[in-house]
């Protein structure tokens, strides 16, 4: 069975797509941390990211890196955190979340609510600033 990762990449379930190649896939997250959360996953369906090859590995942190890039040109923020947690979803993926302060990054935090307009506008903001 396909796991929500794997079915968001190949459109079945609606996302906030901020950018995509032919290996990997960026969204937001639906339950973000702070405005301009963003999800980074390989199309590859695989668990758990130490088991992907060097290669591919590589390969998403320096799509994760051009991701970031525009998610702080576009999200007033002091930096772009990076968490790998894997627990939630059984598909590798890489959370990047725009902080002001180093507590951002706690789990524990309230979640941002953001009305479906709020999302396009940031997924919009965002991928304007890949191109």
């Amino acid at each position: 069975m396909a796991t929500i990762f794997s079915r968001i990449i190949a459109g079945e379930i609606p996302s906030y797509k901020i950018a995509e190649n032919d290996r990997f896939f960026a969204f937001l997250d639906i339950n973000p941390m702070a405005k301009g959360h963003t999800l980074v996953v390989p199309k590859q369906e695989t668990d758990y990211i130490f088991d992907l090859d060097d290669e591919l590995l590589s390969g998403m942190i320096l799509f994760s890196k051009q991701v970031a890039s525009a998610i702080q040109a576009a999200i007033p923020c002091n930096r772009v955190g990076v968490m790998v947690i894997g627990m939630e979803v059984p598909h590798a993926h890489i959370h990047l979340i725009p902080l002001q302060r180093e507590g951002d990054m706690n789990l524990s935090n309230p979640r941002v609510k953001l009305t479906q307009e709020e999302f396009e506008e940031i997924a919009r903001k965002i991928a304007s600033q890949l191109r």
